[in-house]
């Protein structure tokens, strides 16, 4: 009976998402038509048609494992994960490509396999904590390096200039990669840490994606911001005093 609350949750907020999604996309139709001038709507691009479907699963996503017990919300993830990996073959963005494919997935999977059984490795409940400060310390530092050396090797690699060119673009660039590695991991632990790292995630899009000028991602890393404040109040929330750790000087 449970299992199968939690699967009508997915399903509640797989409509919830498309109807979100439905009015967002109207919206912006109604504002394109207005101006005129100003495209918000790619169906011509096979990249951005791809891309609408991921979006809607991975709201879908996200509002279901706000709930820090509903372990189904993962089997979208993977279904989003291997849109959003299409997506970035079709723009050529290998690098986010195999990040999606050969990482992301086998996260979610792993995190499947570790929230279906309600307890961790030690027998002890599988409660939602925040990192304690010696993890909390090693995954900025991870976050660093990650972000360094995709600027790094985006540089070098794919645009071939200076790696002072650009600085900022690449930059945000590369938060983009480290905080999306970094929360869906920590989410396999069930770290409300890793709901700080989507948030970050989502700024990291939006000033990115208002350098280069591109209007429905910033209205849809807006909107993924929102989603993923939700989620992460709702995780502070479920996070008892005992499993704040670092946090507990943030939050009372």
């Amino acid at each position: 009976m449970e299992n199968t609350q939690l699967w009508k949750a997915l399903g509640r907020n797989f409509i919830i998402s498309i109807i979100l999604f439905g009015a967002l996309l109207g919206l912006l139709w109604i504002v394109e038509s207005c101006l005129g001038t100003v495209q918000l709507l790619k169906w011509h691009d096979p990249a951005w048609v791809v891309g609408i479907p991921a979006s809607i699963i991975g709201v879908a996503y996200i509002l279901t494992v706000r709930d820090p017990h509903n372990y189904t919300g993962f089997f979208a993830g993977i279904l989003m994960s291997i849109l959003l990996g299409i997506q970035f073959v079709l723009q050529g963005g290998y690098d986010s490509a195999f990040l999606f494919f050969m990482i992301f997935i086998p996260f979610q999977m792993m995190s499947i396999y570790k929230w279906s059984r309600k307890k961790d490795d030690g027998g002890a409940s599988f409660e939602p904590k925040f990192l304690d400060t010696p993890r909390l310390f090693l995954s900025i530092g991870i976050f660093l390096i990650i972000t360094i050396g995709d600027w790094i090797m985006a540089s070098i690699a794919i645009y071939h200039e200076p790696i002072m060119d650009n600085l900022v673009p690449k930059l945000l660039n590369g938060v983009l990669i480290s905080s999306s590695f970094l929360a869906n991991y920590w989410l396999i632990y069930r770290k409300t840490d890793s709901w700080v790292y989507w948030l970050l995630y989502s700024v990291a899009g939006i000033g990115l994606f208002i350098l280069i000028r591109n209007p429905f991602s910033i209205v849809l890393f807006t909107f993924f911001f929102v989603i993923n404040g939700m989620a992460c109040s709702a995780w502070i929330k479920a996070t008892k005093k005992e499993n704040l750790n670092w946090a507990k000087i943030f939050v009372k």
